[in-house]
């Protein structure tokens, strides 16, 4: 997995970002975290992922773009809200993958 620069975090999980991230390429996966990642189409702008299908033998593999961490669904719902905002306040568009590549584009 590779993670934006800028990464979102919950609000529940700000203060513990570090700790998950080691305890995700670990393979140890809290319940409750979703992730927001950029799809492996160009026609979607983010997903919403439970990480613990990555447990699953069948689950198709492959490298994902972490944009964001949250606990639980709902929270993860409040981050793509967040990042919506942000993509529009900046770029006057609604194109949140594009913002996100540009933005790791530039450092």
């Amino acid at each position: 997995m590779r993670y934006y620069r800028h990464l979102y975090v919950g609000e529940s999980l700000r203060k513990k970002k570090i700790r998950i991230i080691l305890r995700l390429e670990a393979g140890k996966i809290p319940f409750e975290l979703r992730l927001l990642v950029l799809p492996g189409t160009k026609n979607n702008q983010l997903e919403i992922i439970d990480p613990n299908l990555f447990r699953q033998k069948n689950y198709p593999r492959r490298d994902y773009f972490v944009v964001g961490i949250a606990k639980g669904y709902d929270e993860a719902l409040e981050i793509l809200e967040e990042i919506a905002k942000n993509v529009y306040n900046e770029t006057r568009g609604a194109d949140i993958r594009s913002y996100i590549l540009n933005k790791e584009q530039e450092g």
